[in-house]
C-alpha cells in the first residue's frame, strides 16, 4: 500500500495519476471527508472544520479508519491525504506501507491552490495559511518527516510523474 502525503497544493493528485496506469486503486481520504460532510449538509467552506471536529470527537485516526474499511487489495492501493502518524498505524494494520511525501515550496503551493477550483479552498493567502496550520496541527509534518520516499515537485507534471514512478521500489511498479 502506498500512502501519499504532503501539504495542500504540493501535487499529491498529480503523483497519484502516475500510479493509476500501474494498476493501483485510489482511495482519497479527502473525498471521504467531503462525502460525509455533504451527507450532513455541511457547507464546502466548513469541511476543514468538520474534519477537525470529527478528529477531536472520534480520535486522530478516524478518517483513516473510515478509509481503511474501503480497502479491497492493500498491495495495489494508494491512499491519498494521510495527515498523521496515527493514521499511518491504522493502514499498517492492513499491510505493508510505503509513505511517499510530495513536497513543494509554500510559494509554489499557494500559486497552485489559487488556481485550483475546489469549494473547500480559498484564493486568499490568509485562508491558505490557516489551512496549512490546521493540517500541521493534525501531524502532517511528522508523516512527511517519516516518509520512505520524498519527491520534490517544483517542475512540470511530467517530471513529477516520472519521478514518482522511478522512485518506487521495483516490486511496486508491477
Amino acid at each position: 500500500m502506498i500512502l501519499i502525503t504532503g501539504m495542500p497544493g504540493a501535487g499529491k493528485e498529480e503523483a497519484i495519476q502516475a500510479l493509476i496506469p500501474l494498476g493501483y486503486n485510489v482511495l482519497r481520504m479527502g473525498d471521504i471527508v467531503r462525502e460525509m460532510a455533504k451527507a450532513k449538509g455541511i457547507e464546502p467552506d466548513m469541511i476543514g472544520r468538520f474534519a477537525d471536529e470529527e478528529r477531536k470527537k472520534h480520535g486522530p485516526y478516524i478518517w483513516a479508519e473510515r478509509t481503511a474499511e474501503r480497502i479491497e487489495d492493500p498491495e495495489k492501493t494508494v491512499i491519498d491525504g494521510v495527515r498523521s502518524l496515527e493514521e499511518v498505524e491504522i493502514f499498517r494494520k492492513k499491510g505493508e506501507v510505503i509513505i511517499v511525501a510530495i513536497h513543494a515550496s509554500p510559494k509554489t503551493r499557494y500559486e497552485r491552490l489559487k488556481k485550483r477550483a475546489r469549494g473547500d479552498e480559498s484564493d486568499s493567502i490568509e485562508k491558505i495559511v490557516e489551512r496549512d496550520m490546521r493540517e500541521l496541527s493534525w501531524g502532517v509534518g511528522k508523516v512527511i518527516a517519516m516518509a520512505d520516499i520524498m519527491i520534490v515537485n517544483e517542475g512540470s507534471i511530467e517530471e513529477l510523474r516520472e519521478n514518482i514512478k522511478s522512485a518506487l521500489p521495483l516490486q511496486t511498479r508491477k
